[in-house]
């Protein structure tokens, strides 16, 4: 009985912290321009189909994995440039409307470019699965935990040291107060989806020797990424990981005590106890004023 209930936390585990990877790029895009970025998944998804192609062509895993997030994180760049900021003096709702657009178009370029069959990269330390306390935990459940986990420490250090990540926080505080004071914050708003893609490829790249990818895979997985991210509060990186995990293992739970037909359901159940309930996050942040 242990042992079932700690696979399927392992599972959740595993999942969640991919949720929780596409719930720091909604944040990190909602925190410096109040808008919602739909077009989330599609990084997440544009990422893992990258790097599985070009590992699957016979390009050393690193360079395709480096070359894939570069690759991501310039898509995020010229959206930006090209889609958010012409019309960056529209209202929220239009971006977010915006977002999707962006979204839609990035998937079918990626359906025509790259087909629609399904990829997977081979897992980064092998298949052999670890035992722990009578369950099994694949090698690469631990890169995707222990990632995400980096990740968070490397984005606290950014924010908290350097001179550019106190401008993104600035500008998330008061827009109009950090350009007073000299911060381009059009230049903030475009490093700030050049990050969420960048953060976005990894998450589809640490996945895809577990879950597989394909063209149409970043749809539910940046829908519950935006799902942790609000679970969590849109206030943070800690927010954004604890709602992702939160989330990852309720739907493990579900799938294994209840029925996996109702595991896509688990999300939007989610999210509407949240917003009736907690509408702010269980962290308490301020989205109310926002959205």
């Amino acid at each position: 009985m242990l042992a079932q209930f700690l696979q399927f936390l392992y599972s959740g585990m595993t999942v969640g912290s991919a949720y929780a990877l596409a719930a720091l790029g909604f944040t990190i895009i909602y925190n410096t321009s109040g808008v919602i970025n739909f077009a989330q998944g599609e990084f997440i998804m544009l990422g893992g189909m990258l790097a599985a192609i070009m590992a699957g062509a016979g390009v050393p895993l690193p360079l395709a994995i480096i070359v894939a997030v570069a690759a991501t994180a310039i898509v995020g760049l010229v959206m930006e440039k090209a889609v958010i900021e012409p019309a960056q003096n529209a209202e929220v709702v239009t971006l977010i409307i915006i977002t999707i657009g962006a979204s839609l178009t990035v998937r079918g370029l990626v359906q025509i470019w790259l087909g629609k069959g399904t990829h997977s990269l081979p897992a980064f330390s092998g298949d052999t699965p670890i035992m722990l306390l009578g369950a099994s935990l694949l090698p690469q459940s631990l890169w995707v935990l222990g990632v995400t986990l980096a990740i968070v420490a490397v984005l606290a250090w950014f924010f908290g040291r350097t001179l550019l990540g106190k401008a993104m926080l600035a500008t998330s505080h008061n827009k109009l107060a950090a350009q007073l004071v000299g911060i381009n914050t059009r230049r903030v708003l475009l490093l700030s989806f050049g990050l969420a893609a960048l953060l976005g490829a990894l998450g589809g790249i640490l996945v895809a020797p577990i879950t597989y990818t394909s063209y149409d895979a970043g749809i539910m997985l940046g829908l519950k990424g935006f799902v942790a991210a609000v679970l969590g509060g849109l206030g943070g990186g800690v927010g954004a990981v604890a709602g992702g995990l939160i989330l990852g293992i309720a739907e493990a739970m579900t799938a294994g005590y209840i029925s996996s037909s109702y595991k896509d359901a688990v999300p939007f159940v989610l999210i509407l106890l949240i917003l009736f309930f907690m509408p702010r996050g269980l962290f308490g942040a301020k989205i109310s004023e926002r959205v």
